[in-house]
């Protein structure tokens, strides 16, 4: 009998955090849960993260998962954005570890190419992968569907990871 990882994946942004949650039992995908987390755009900043980091602690909290993913951003040709959108990022990074998760990082077109075969992917194929591989997901926004990409993708690649890592030890 296979033992089944719960993974969370996780899209971060400041506005909008999506995140979503799978189990994998090494063939078999399953839906556990997802959503977005939202912040007041007319709050300080700092109401802003505190908002986010006690969301994100919450749904850690009652769906334990394993291992987490987060989508890697790109950086922004608006300097201040791409700040703050790293700010949100780092909780995006920091919640899972500090339950106890090893936390892996993928760029978008990584994303894409797991989930849907193709690097350049636009949202509406993801959308439909999404409805092949887990029938039971309704993401509530294009945050939430690309989180479940995202824990797909780290489902797909995380055996490869630690064969990289294991090879770079011995």
């Amino acid at each position: 009998m296979s033992r089944i990882t719960r993974i969370v994946g996780i899209d971060p942004g400041l506005r909008r955090m999506g995140w979503g949650i799978i189990d994998f039992d090494g063939v078999r995908l399953s839906y556990v849960a997802g959503g977005t987390l939202t912040s007041d755009a007319s709050d300080e900043l700092a109401k802003r993260l505190a908002t986010l980091y006690h969301g994100l602690t919450k749904i850690v909290e009652l769906h334990q998962p394993h291992e987490a993913s987060v989508e890697q951003t790109f950086v922004n040709k608006d300097a201040k954005a791409t700040l703050k959108l790293g700010q949100a990022r780092g909780i995006a990074l920091v919640v899972p570890s500090l339950f106890g998760c090893p936390v892996a990082e993928y760029a978008p077109n990584m994303v894409k190419k797991s989930v849907t075969g193709s690097g350049h992917a636009d949202k509406g194929q993801i959308h439909a992968m999404l409805r092949h591989l887990l029938p039971k997901a309704r993401p509530d926004s294009d945050d939430a569907a690309d989180a479940l990409a995202i824990a797909i993708c780290h489902a797909h690649n995380r055996g490869q990871d630690r064969l990289l890592e294991a090879m770079k030890a011995g």
